[in-house]
């Protein structure tokens, strides 16, 4: 009975948060200066940052109690962030409906960084989230991957990221 609770409880709180809770939580100003964000931090490093914004997981997910780690594991291959020259794409996922945090790296960076290392991450971005300055959790998190992309993939003098990805944030 326990368990069936707990799954209508989830179930409930992803169809409570709509699309007008992302646009309250990440107005359109607040994803264009994301964009630019993404955009400057990849003109130092080989890499791409991709960052999802979902309101709630799809009913699918919810009847069959997946994590959010699947989830977002499932739009890292979705968005082609695994699909990079060097391997070195990095999915910052928000699931607004649990306050979850999801960082997915391909292979060529996340041999560099420890996976406590992205846990931490996430942590630090959590906590900004708790108090609701999703800007300020979402730039630091930026600049935390940017630093980990261009400690392990600087572009050469004269060299240009080829820009593999769009820079802008999705919401689904």
């Amino acid at each position: 009975m326990a368990s069936l609770l707990a799954r209508l409880g989830r179930l409930w709180r992803h169809r409570w948060v709509d699309e007008a809770e992302v646009r309250r939580a990440l107005p359109p100003a607040l994803l264009d200066r994301l964009t630019r964000r993404v955009a400057a931090s990849e003109r130092r490093h080989s890499g791409e940052i991709r960052v999802c914004i979902e309101a709630g997981l799809p009913l699918s997910y919810l009847w069959r109690g997946a994590p959010v780690r699947e989830r977002a594991i499932m739009l890292f291959g979705k968005l082609r962030v695994w699909d990079t020259e060097h391997n070195n794409g990095v999915l910052i996922y928000l699931l607004l409906a649990e306050r979850a945090i999801e960082i997915v790296a391909d292979r060529g960076i996340d041999s560099h960084v420890s996976s406590e290392e992205w846990a931490a991450m996430a942590k630090r971005m959590a906590a900004a989230f708790r108090e609701a300055r999703f800007e300020d959790g979402l730039t630091q998190a930026l600049e935390e991957v940017s630093a980990l992309l261009v400690a392990h993939f600087p572009l050469a003098e004269g060299e240009a990221n080829r820009n593999e990805l769009p820079d802008a944030p999705v919401v689904l």
